[in-house]
């Protein structure tokens, strides 16, 4: 596990909202709930950072999207999910250094069964903070390439930020053993997906590249770089990648939620540009995400900024 994902234990004692607000201790679904019985949840994680939630709305709204495309019924709306979030974080005094994972599952179930109409109690909102540092740190990742390929939209559309997690777990396992700090995962055709957990993105002779968004999750935080390239004048391509592409490229950086800018120092042994040294335009792309997505943050009222 990397270092800086380690249990903090100022989280002990905090309050989590499933429903409601229960202590972390006692905070429980039913074996009932669609999100034991098969999965059957979405979610999103929110970064705090210094009294502002980072891309607040922009995660929520993904989160409506998918339970919506899952023909979720009474989805809550926007309003109550900001305030359980809202509530949540102030019943735990929480402005800095957080992060909040958001799962909202199909619902209690009346009888065991995946029929979505046995769901006759509504939906289960969960509201999960947890002080917890960025995961990768600042010195670098190494990847591996996984075995297991990424979902393509034949089979399960990366589109839907849904909670059946199997199939990127299984590449992280293999990145596990393989020592590494993720997996890289290939779609049907052999051309870069994404991570395990991350979008990844290369920069050869000037030009940033990133796979199109077909068997990779959109990531938000790799809209907001794609956007960031646009406002910095910096040459874009979304377009199929493939490894040799990323082992010979000058500079390579995944994107996250959990991670931010992380730049890419090996890949299958493969060393990536001056690494470990972060990249120029990295760096600079870095510095500009740093600045601007907390500029962007929803100010949390009760956090004095």
């Amino acid at each position: 596990m990397a270092k800086f994902n380690q249990p903090d234990p100022r989280n002990e004692n905090t309050q989590v909202w499933v429903n409601g607000l229960v202590p972390r201790a006692k905070a429980a679904v039913s074996v009932l709930d669609s999100v034991v019985q098969g999965g059957d949840a979405v979610w999103e994680g929110l970064r705090v950072r210094d009294g502002r939630v980072l891309q607040l709305h922009e995660h929520i709204q993904r989160l409506r999207d998918s339970a919506h495309a899952l023909a979720f019924d009474s989805i809550p709306s926007s309003e109550d999910i900001v305030a359980a979030v809202f509530a949540t974080l102030e019943a735990n005094g929480m402005c800095d250094g957080v992060h909040a994972r958001m799962t909202l599952s199909r619902g209690l179930k009346s009888t065991s069964g995946m029929d979505p109409r046995l769901n006759v109690h509504g939906p289960t909102l969960i509201v999960l903070p947890e002080y917890k540092g960025m995961v990768y740190g600042s010195a670098g990742i190494r990847l591996i390439t996984a075995s297991t390929r990424r979902n393509s939209p034949a089979t399960l559309d990366s589109k839907i930020h849904h909670a059946n997690l199997l199939n990127n777990i299984l590449a992280k396992i293999e990145a596990n053993v393989a020592g590494a700090d993720d997996a890289v995962m290939l779609d049907l055709d052999g051309f870069i997906a994404e991570t395990n957990a991350t979008n990844i993105f290369v920069i050869r002779n000037g030009v940033l590249s990133t796979p199109h968004a077909t068997a990779c999750l959109p990531g938000l935080t790799r809209s907001f770089v794609i956007d960031l390239a646009a406002e910095m004048n910096i040459p874009l391509q979304e377009r199929q990648l493939s490894l040799t592409e990323l082992y010979t490229a000058d500079e390579a950086f995944t994107t996250g939620t959990m991670g931010g800018l992380s730049h890419v120092v090996e890949v299958d042994g493969r060393k990536i540009g001056n690494a470990p040294t972060i990249g120029k335009m990295t760096h600079l792309l870095n510095q500009a995400y740093q600045q601007r997505i907390w500029d962007a943050g929803v100010s949390l009222p009760f956090c004095s900024n």
